[in-house]
């Protein structure tokens, strides 16, 4: 089969997956197209570029995900509504890769147009909500961090939390009554995940006028 850029990709995002960030090789990937390293820089110059490229497929996922969550989505949805559909898809195109969010957190810098492209969707989100100034840039930015950040612990969390005696509870419960008490409430991932995107929200209606608030 001729190679070519896409099925690179596609032996990446798989040697990825089993090996890590730091762990990827060209020659992986080589290996895993039955080829030689040599043939991978015809397309790929170095594995920065396809660190690159990985970054930009899981981008772009998210953006047809995210463009099929709108889709979805009732007439009388507001912006928060569509803020929330767009952070939802990209948290779950993350999570179908292993080690996802540590690629798009220390990928290279340069951004693909699949990264752009959730970005400049979120802006104009933010500025047809009524954002002023450059805020929606901030904006969109901050969501997109904490996205990445919220699943970067998630994938990151043991199997198994870590078992704790009933006497270490107490003390603890002692010393943090609000980390361990009810302000703190036990929630789902996905619960807390939702209400962390809906104070955000939140935020940046501040930065409207009460009638745009209102009105969405």
């Amino acid at each position: 089969m001729k190679l070519t850029k896409e099925r690179i990709v596609d032996a990446g995002m798989a040697v990825f997956a089993e090996v890590g960030y730091q762990n990827l090789s060209m020659r992986q990937v080589a290996d895993r197209l039955d080829t030689h390293a040599g043939s991978l820089y015809y397309h790929v110059r170095g594995k920065d570029e396809l660190l690159a490229l990985l970054a930009d497929r899981v981008c772009r996922q998210a953006y047809d995900a995210g463009t099929e969550a709108l889709a979805g989505l009732p007439p009388t949805a507001d912006w928060r509504d569509r803020i929330a559909a767009q952070a939802d898809a990209l948290r779950l195109s993350i999570k179908q890769h292993p080690g996802g969010a540590h690629l798009l957190a220390e990928s290279p810098g340069t951004l693909g147009t699949g990264a752009l492209s959730l970005m400049e969707r979120l802006l104009r989100t933010l500025l047809d909500a009524g954002l002023p100034g450059d805020h929606p840039g901030i904006a969109a930015d901050t969501l997109l961090s904490h996205v990445t950040g919220f699943v970067l612990q998630e994938q990151n969390q043991p199997a198994a939390p870590p078992s704790v005696t009933p006497e270490l509870h107490a003390d603890l419960r002692e010393r943090f009554p609000l980390l361990m008490g009810p302000a703190m409430p036990r929630l789902g991932q996905d619960e807390k995940f939702a209400r962390s995107v809906r104070l955000l929200c939140a935020g940046f209606a501040t930065l409207l006028t009460d009638g745009q608030a209102a009105s969405g």
